[in-house]
C-alpha cells in the first residue's frame, strides 16, 4: 500500500464526510438549521421530519452521493500508486471509514452531524449490492412494522456486518478482511450513536416518525 494514498483517502473521505446535506440544504433552502428542530440530528429522517418528504429526499441522495465518491475515488486513486491497483478496496474501505466519521463529527459544522445511516447504506452498496439488498429490506421492513425509525436503523446496522459474514461463508462471495473490518466499523458506529435513541427506547419514550409540515416545527 502507498502511504499518500491511505493519507489522501482519509482526507478526503473525512472532509467530502464532513459535508453534511441536512445542514447545507437546510441552511440554503429553508434559512434555518435542521439541527434546532425535532430530534436535533443532522440526518435524512429529521430533515423528513421537519421540512417534509423533498429535504428528506435531498439531504438522503447527498449523502450517498458523497460517500459513493469518496469511496469510488480512492478505489481508482489505486491505479495511481501500482498499475494493477492491487490495494484499490483497501483505499476504499479506507475513504469509506472516513467518509463516516466526517458524518458523524463533520469538521464544517462544528463536529455536530448525524448518525451514519445514509452513509451506511452507501457503504453497503460498496461492500457488496446483495448486502445492500439485505440492509435495506431490514430497515422497511422493521420500520413498516414499529414505525420507530431508530429502531430499523438499529436492526439495519446489525445486520450490515452479519449478512456480509453469512454471506462470505455460505461462499456467495469471498469474504474480504477490509471490508469486513468496515462492515463491523460502520454497524458499531451507527449503533453507538443511537445510544440515545436506545435509552428512550427502555423508557418507552422514543416517537414513532411522521412527517410535519415546516409550520409544525418544535
Amino acid at each position: 500500500m502507498t502511504w499518500w494514498i491511505i493519507a489522501l483517502s482519509v482526507l478526503i473521505g473525512y472532509l467530502l464526510g464532513s459535508l453534511s446535506m441536512s445542514v447545507i440544504v437546510s441552511g440554503l433552502i429553508y434559512k434555518g438549521d435542521v439541527r434546532k428542530y425535532g430530534s436535533g440530528n443532522a440526518g435524512a429522517t429529521n430533515m423528513a421530519r421537519v421540512y417534509g418528504w423533498k429535504g428528506g429526499l435531498a439531504a438522503l441522495v447527498g449523502d450517498i452521493a458523497k460517500a459513493l465518491i469518496a469511496m469510488i475515488g480512492a478505489y481508482f486513486m489505486g491505479y495511481i500508486g501500482d498499475k494493477t491497483n492491487a490495494f484499490g478496496v483497501d483505499y476504499m474501505c479506507i475513504a469509506g471509514a472516513a467518509c463516516t466519521l466526517g458524518h458523524a463529527f463533520p469538521l464544517y459544522f462544528k463536529f455536530r452531524g448525524g448518525k451514519c445511516v445514509t452513509v451506511g447504506a452507501a457503504v453497503a452498496l460498496m461492500i457488496d449490492w446483495r448486502v445492500f439488498l439485505i440492509v435495506v429490506a431490514a430497515f422497511i421492513i422493521v420500520v413498516a412494522i414499529t414505525k420507530i425509525v431508530s429502531v430499523s436503523s438499529i436492526t439495519a446496522a446489525f445486520f450490515l456486518p452479519v449478512s456480509y459474514s453469512i454471506l462470505g461463508v455460505l461462499n456467495v462471495f469471498e469474504l474480504c478482511l477490509p471490508k469486513l473490518i468496515l462492515a463491523l466499523f460502520v454497524g458499531v458506529l451507527i449503533i453507538v450513536l443511537h445510544y440515545k435513541n436506545i435509552v428512550r427506547l427502555f423508557k418507552g419514550e422514543e416517537k414513532k416518525f411522521s412527517f410535519k409540515k415546516k409550520s409544525d416545527k418544535e
